[in-house]
């Protein structure tokens, strides 16, 4: 995956960035005017999936073979016709949340929280039946949305079967047969906005999202509705991050890919207000595993600043060290030295909703 190009789904379009110069600009728009909700990045072939939420006219997925220059339409993920009397939010389906492709799969997470898998990069889905058809599933609410989403798949990178999901509201999920059998794996988070006796219901949990370090597959980070919590055990169990500063709300979060206790998050004032501190953008990182935090500033808005940063918002290279930062209010910012300083790419692109290397 290269370093010098990267891709900006957005509210209105696809956005292609190119670095030259050590400066990122846009290099070429895809579906100018249409709402991106999420992309897989090109693979070594230059095949690309984008996924577009058109509302009146519902949700279409699009690939490229040649690295984004044009685009044809392959199928898209459906439910099963719905029983009648069955439980729970309709079987239709609402949002693309997660693309993610791993030992020659795709899996798609989608609103209302099912999980499709292609075998032949998106000319074809399958509803991953065992998860959708678990009772607990029933359980699971909207965080955000009406209803629940699988917004993060990690997929193991040696273990073709292993496969970890973040579902807002309803936990976190494992297989480790391919689909076959799930197992909730949220021991040690909390859910402050449930009742006291059900905070730490492992299925109601509102993990924002879950990232894996691709060096070092049993370390997992996770930003929670209700603070930041890691994993050395691959899910096994959770521990609560407290030493974060400014604040431990938030939605994104990234983890270096060679280094298990470095990670980026991007703190907000929770809970409705939902906007930087003080009107200042930072980004806190950490490369002790949580032991101590350093607040980064140099170069992002410090003052007047309320921008959001969506679940796949904050992402980070291959080489752990060009990052780059997207905002609801459509500014984009990139770092190449690990997030020490910011250099500002875009101040006028719609709202981003995810950013990816490739």
């Amino acid at each position: 995956m290269t370093v010098d190009r990267a891709w900006a789904a957005t509210r209105k379009g696809l956005f292609e960035l190119r670095l030259k110069g050590g400066r990122w600009g846009i290099a070429n728009v895809s579906f100018l005017g249409e709402p991106v909700s999420m992309l897989l990045a090109p693979d070594a072939q230059g095949r690309i999936l984008a996924a577009l939420n058109l509302g009146h006219f519902g949700v279409k997925v699009h690939t490229s073979e040649d690295a984004g220059k044009t685009w044809s339409e392959v199928a898209t993920p459906a439910y099963p016709a719905q029983p009648e009397g069955a439980a729970g939010p309709a079987w239709k389906l609402v949002q693309i949340w997660s693309l993610t492709a791993a030992h020659g799969v795709v899996w798609a997470g989608t609103l209302p929280g099912g999980l499709f898998r292609s075998d032949d990069f998106g000319r074809s889905w399958q509803l991953v039946e065992s998860l959708w058809d678990r009772a607990e599933r029933l359980e699971w609410f909207g965080g955000g949305y009406d209803v629940p989403g699988i917004h993060s798949i990690c997929a193991h990178p040696t273990r073709a079967d292993e496969l970890l999901l973040g579902i807002s509201c309803g936990g976190v999920w494992r297989t480790r047969d391919g689909g076959a059998n799930w197992d909730l794996q949220a021991n040690g988070l909390r859910a402050a906005y449930m009742p006291p006796e059900q905070a730490e219901n492992g299925n109601t949990q509102d993990p924002h999202l879950i990232v894996r370090c691709a060096a070092a597959p049993d370390a997992l980070w996770c930003q929670h509705h209700n603070g930041i919590w890691r994993s050395g055990d691959n899910a096994a169990s959770w521990q609560e991050v407290t030493s974060a500063p400014v604040s431990s709300f938030g939605f994104a979060v990234a983890v270096h890919p060679a280094e298990p206790g470095t990670a980026w998050f991007a703190p907000a004032l929770a809970d409705q207000t939902r906007v930087p501190k003080d009107g200042a953008l930072v980004v806190n990182r950490t490369r002790d595993g949580a032991a101590s935090f350093e607040t980064l500033r140099e170069g992002l808005p410090q003052h007047d600043c309320y921008d959001l940063v969506y679940r796949h918002g904050l992402v980070v290279a291959p080489d752990g060290r060009n990052l780059l930062l997207g905002s609801t209010n459509g500014h984009v910012w990139a770092s190449a030295d690990a997030g020490d300083s910011w250099h500002t790419v875009s101040l006028h692109l719609p709202p981003v909703y995810a950013l990816r290397f490739g």
